[in-house]
């Protein structure tokens, strides 16, 4: 991609009302823009880098054996009242009417599964079944803040799971939880398990998965005895006294619901025939992993005072090629040449092939975008291209062919 063809280009600055460093450093690179609190468009570099989570996510989510589909956003109030949560959760929901009907948009889609599992499920031969989609969520946040961290409106990879025994379910349970760290991992990010409660969701504790990050709103404790670690709310005296107890804030960019029978199976009919013939409800959870919050975690977690540094996995390019445009003759055409010669070899390049903008802020550009490796042709560089990775000071002049061997 020509970085003079690229829409838009960098801010100097970000939005005066914007204080996270996700924010900042996402719409001065020109990965999102703001439309209002809360709400943020993804423009093309930051679509690459949401695509590129995506394609992890879903990867591991088919490597379970889940089916991917797509449910609708506009929902209809007699669904969500058949669980009650039409009132339960009304402060979270964007609620309205039309035409005499009331609908909601989109907060989560436990109720619209159902709806598909009691029309399409009738025996345990159907059993288990798991689909999952990659869609948007409103959500009523009092305080939209944190960038794209915590929005009124959000991508959600959301994942559920129908079962014949509680066995079955938990067994899926934890397979999508270790898929959950395959992925955390594969997008440059430690996260740990953390016992959480269900908030609108369920009575039942769930888990959620937390990055370790100094300005987390979060705070997980761990101790030498536990499997998991303990999110705030669930924190019990005993628990505050536990040797080797240690706090760490974090951000949340996962969790997963185990909720059994009697939430949604049973008050919806979501129901099957087992081999006895006898009707009972299917055992529920529902998973979920948010691609946009990834994304403003890994700023959070990946970024100096020039800009943002992204893990290689989820970069919207694999090269930030430069040209430094002079007086000396054929340094343009050697700059085409070189992106000519990346582009046939597969290798994915933002070329800053402007004309009317200077070195420094070229590398300022390149600095704040973020891309793991720097590549310049200039007058200096000779028959070679100058290589530095984005994470590290040191360059080195290197030839094509060696170039595509280190990438």
């Amino acid at each position: 991609m020509r970085y003079s063809k690229l829409f838009p280009k960098t801010l100097k600055e970000a939005p005066h009302d914007e204080v996270a460093i996700n924010a900042k450093y996402l719409m001065r690179g020109g990965f999102i823009d703001k439309l209002m609190a809360g709400s943020y468009t993804l423009l093309p570099l930051g679509w690459r880098v949401i695509e590129n989570i995506n394609t992890i996510i879903r990867e591991e989510m088919n490597a379970t054996g889940a089916q991917e589909v797509l449910m609708p956003l506009l929902h209809p109030k007699d669904i969500w009242n058949e669980t009650g949560r039409w009132d339960e959760a009304k402060d979270v929901m964007y609620q309205f009417e039309k035409n005499e009907k009331h609908f909601a948009l989109s907060f989560t889609h436990e109720e619209i599964v159902m709806d598909l599992i009691r029309k399409h499920v009738t025996s345990y031969k159907d059993l288990p079944l798991a689909i999952y989609h990659f869609s948007t969520k409103f959500r009523n946040e009092l305080r939209a803040k944190s960038g794209i961290l915590r929005g009124r409106e959000f991508m959600m990879k959301d994942l559920y799971s129908a079962h014949a025994t509680e066995e079955d379910l938990m067994k899926y349970y934890w397979e999508v939880a270790d898929a959950y760290l395959r992925v955390f991992k594969r997008v440059g990010i430690d996260a740990i398990i953390t016992e959480a409660s269900g908030g609108v969701f369920t009575k039942e504790h769930t888990h959620e998965f937390q990055a370790p990050c100094e300005v987390g709103e979060d705070t997980i404790y761990i101790a030498d005895s536990w499997k998991h670690a303990k999110n705030d709310e669930v924190m019990t005296d005993g628990d505050r006294t536990a040797p080797g107890l240690k706090a760490i804030k974090s951000i949340e960019v996962g969790n997963i619901f185990p909720f059994g029978t009697a939430k949604y199976a049973e008050k919806m009919g979501g129901m099957f025939t087992d081999k006895d013939g006898q009707r009972k409800p299917v055992w529920f959870a529902s998973y979920g992993i948010g691609p946009t919050r990834v994304m403003g975690t890994l700023v959070e977690l990946f970024h100096d005072d020039r800009g943002i540094i992204w893990p290689e996995s989820v970069a919207p390019y694999q090269v930030h090629l430069i040209g430094i445009m002079s007086n000396e003759s054929g340094i343009k055409e050697k700059a085409d040449k070189v992106y000519e010669l990346l582009t046939a070899e597969g290798i994915e390049v933002l070329y800053d092939d402007r004309e009317d903008v200077g070195p420094g802020q070229k590398f300022a550009d390149c600095d704040l975008i973020g891309i793991p490796v720097r590549l310049v042709v200039s007058a200096k560089t000779g028959e070679q291209v100058e290589w530095k990775k984005r994470k590290e000071e040191k360059t080195e002049l290197l030839s094509i062919p060696q170039i595509l061997e280190k990438l």
